[in-house]
């Protein structure tokens, strides 16, 4: 099975592109070539340009108070487990109370780098990073493997309060799911949206229908396409039913 998740609200949007980045980086973390380091270094640049949002912090927050508050509600209840909930709620606690303890706006500390961001204003530029353009990064990379992880990891610092928020959040709304199997008529599906309110729409499909989803939707309709790919031809709508399971998340 593939799954595609399609967001309904910029905010998810997002959490998902920070989520995706922080993955990739994690990839990267910790290995010994000058090159991966290089990698891990562009996806914190990354990082620093999708969560200085302005209202980033803040939604943040908001989103995890609103949680706990939801899930303080389901305190003795029978059908859930006390385990499971006290252990979420320290999670909520924590991601929001390291939020909080963040002073100023995300990513300062790489704001007020002149190095960091005199090389990351020469990423813009292709192949702009090359060793006669600056010599100083070229000598960073090759400094010893454990010195360039520790310099790694304190840029990263900062933005590892914003990742353990943004798991907690996508976490929830995951799992918060509604699903339906649904049947693509010959490629084609619309839902009509009345009174379906919702942050992220999910696909799951068999890979061996060998068709890729495309996905719109407003307040009025969910709109899906699936299409196939035949060499460099233009994707054409896909001739076959498709069954798939389509998940509604909303928080």
């Amino acid at each position: 099975m593939i799954v595609y998740e399609y967001p309904l609200s910029e905010r998810i949007r997002t959490l998902l592109r920070l989520e995706d980045l922080y993955q990739r980086l994690d990839y990267f973390l910790g290995k010994n070539e000058p090159l991966q380091n290089h990698v891990a270094l562009l996806l914190i640049f990354e990082i620093y340009e999708v969560a200085a949002r302005a209202d980033l912090k803040s939604d943040l927050l908001q989103e995890l108070e609103r949680q706990k508050q939801s899930l303080d509600a389901l305190r003795g209840n029978p059908d859930v487990s006390e385990n499971a909930l006290e252990n979420v709620l320290g999670q909520i606690d924590h991601a929001a109370s390291r939020l909080y303890q963040a002073s100023g706006k995300l990513g300062q500390e790489l704001r007020e780098n002149e190095w960091l961001m005199s090389i990351k204003q020469r990423t813009t530029i292709p192949g702009g990073l090359c060793e006669f353009d600056v010599p100083s990064y070229h000598y960073w990379l090759h400094l010893p493997p454990e010195q360039q992880r520790a310099d790694i990891q304190r840029w990263l610092a900062p933005f590892l309060t914003v990742h353990d928020a943004v798991d907690i959040v996508l976490r929830l709304l995951r799992a918060s799911g509604k699903t339906s199997m649904e049947t693509a008529q010959q490629g084609t599906y619309q839902l009509m949206m009345t009174g379906r309110v919702a942050q992220m729409v999910t696909v799951e499909l068999s890979r061996a229908y060998q068709v890729v989803p495309e996905i719109s939707a407003n307040k009025y309709a969910l709109n899906i396409r699936f299409t196939t790919q035949e060499g460099m031809q233009r994707p054409k709508t896909a001739e076959t039913d498709v069954a798939f399971e389509l998940t509604f998340c909303n928080l």
